[in-house]
C-alpha cells in the first residue's frame, strides 16, 4: 500500500525561490507508485497551502491557492486542509519530505515541529540542521575537531552602533581583504567582499539586513570545490567532488543563479591524495554536526599550499537544474531517484528514542 509523503517547500527566507524549484525537481523523482505526494507550499509570509501539481510550484500560481494546509503538532500525523476556515479533508501522513533553503526550513525549526510529532522526515536532525545553519557554531564544531578554516571576527548587530569601534577591531585582527558573512543565511545571501575600510562598513550593514550575528572571515584564495555526503550512521559516503568556476569575484547569490557564464565541473584535476582528503574531510564534517541522510560540504583548496579549507557545510542542498548535489551524486552513480528513495527510507529509520512512535 502506497505510503503518504507531504513535500514542503516555499518558506519565509531569502531562499524561497530556489526552494520552489529544488521541490519541483525533488517531487519528480519520487515513485509515485510507492508514494501518495502532497505538496505544502509555505509563502513568504508564513501561509502554509496546499496544491496538488507540480505545474503550479514551477509557474508559482500555487500562492493564489485558497486551499490551507495544517499539519497537526501530535502523534496522528495528520495534514488538515480547509476552506474559509472549515476544516474539509484530513490525510494522514507518513513521512514528511522538507525541501526547504534557509532560515525557518533549514535551521531545525521545521524538524523540531516534525519531531514533536513524531513524524519521519527527510533529512538532518533539528540540532544538526540548527548548528550548521549558524556559520558561528560550525566554526566552533569543526574547530574542535581540528578541520582547517578560515579565521574570522565575529561581529553582533548591536555592536554596529559604535561602527568605529567595530572596524578597529577587525581590523586590528584581519587583513584587508575580507569576507563579510551573516551567520544565519544560505545560497550566499547578503555575503559581501570587502577589500578597504569603506566596502567593510558597507558589507557591515547588508549582512546585519539579514541577521543579528556576523562573521568577518580572512578571505582564502583558492578553488572552490564541494562535495556530496549521503547516509547515516556506520553508513556514511562521501560520493564525488566538484569544483565551482565563479563568473564574479566570488560565488555569490547572482553569479549562483543568475550568471551564465558561472560553471560547475564534476570530478575536477586536484593534486595528488586531494580527493581523499577532500572526502575524508566531508565526512568527518558530516559526523561532528550529527548529519543523517545528506549533505553538501564546502572546501576552498588554498593556492601556493594546496591547503584543504572548511568553508560551509548545507544540510538540504539545492536541486536547481544548476545544483551541485544531484551532478555529484549522478557522478558516483546514484540517480536522484534512487536516492530520494534511500532518503526517504532513511527517515523512517530515524530513531526519536524511548518516546519513538
Amino acid at each position: 500500500m502506497a505510503k503518504n509523503l507531504m513535500i514542503v517547500f516555499g518558506g519565509m527566507s531569502s531562499e524561497h525561490e530556489v526552494s520552489c524549484v529544488s521541490a519541483a525537481t525533488v517531487v519528480k523523482a519520487i515513485n509515485t507508485e510507492k508514494y501518495n505526494v502532497y505538496l505544502v507550499g509555505i509563502t513568504k509570509d508564513g501561509q502554509w497551502i496546499y496544491t496538488d501539481s507540480v505545474a503550479s510550484i514551477e509557474s508559482g500560481l500555487w500562492k493564489k491557492g485558497t486551499t490551507r494546509a495544517t499539519l497537526t503538532p501530535d502523534t496522528k500525523h495528520e495534514l488538515l486542509l480547509s476552506e474559509d476556515g472549515v476544516v474539509k479533508k484530513i490525510i494522514p501522513i507518513d513521512v514528511a519530505f522538507p525541501v526547504m533553503h534557509g532560515l525557518f526550513g533549514e535551521d531545525g525549526t521545521i524538524q523540531g515541529l516534525f519531531e514533536l510529532a513524531h513524524l519521519p522526515y527527510v533529512g538532518c536532525g533539528h540540532l544538526s540542521s540548527a548548528v550548521t545553519m549558524d556559520k558561528f557554531f560550525t566554526k566552533v564544531i569543526a574547530d574542535h575537531v581540528g578541520v582547517a578554516q578560515a579565521a574570522f571576527v565575529p561581529v553582533y548587530r548591536e555592536d554596529l552602533e559604535d561602527m568605529d569601534s567595530v572596524v578597529a577591531r577587525i581590523e586590528e585582527e584581519r587583513e584587508y581583504p575580507v569576507f563579510i558573512k551573516p551567520s544565519n543565511a544560505g545560497s550566499s545571501v547578503g555575503i559581501t567582499k570587502a577589500h578597504d575600510r569603506q566596502e567593510l562598513i558597507k558589507g557591515l550593514k547588508i549582512a546585519a539586513e539579514q541577521d543579528t550575528k556576523i562573521l568577518v572571515e580572512e578571505a582564502i584564495s583558492g578553488r572552490e570545490v564541494e562535495c556530496a555526503v549521503y547516509g547515516h550512521g556506520k553508513n556514511i559516503f562521501a560520493a564525488a567532488v566538484g569544483e565551482v568556476v565563479a563568473a564574479a569575484e566570488f560565488y555569490d547569490y547572482d553569479a549562483k543563479y543568475n550568471n551564465a557564464e558561472s560553471k560547475t565541473v564534476i570530478n575536477p584535476e586536484l593534486p595528488e591524495g586531494k580527493l581523499e582528503e577532500i572526502k575524508e574531510k566531508a565526512v568527518q564534517i558530516f559526523r561532528a554536526c550529527d548529519g543523517f541522510g545528506f549533505s553538501r560540504v564546502d572546501f576552498f583548496l588554498e593556492n601556493n599550499t594546496n591547503r584543504v579549507v572548511f568553508n560551509e557545510i548545507n544540510t538540504i542542498p539545492g536541486h536547481t537544474a544548476i545544483s551541485m548535489y544531484p551532478m555529484l551524486m549522478k557522478a558516483a552513480g546514484h540517480d536522484m531517484s534512487e536516492y530520494v528513495e534511500g532518503l526517504i527510507e532513511m527517515a523512517f529509520e530515524r530513531s526519536y528514542g524511548a518516546a519513538k512512535n
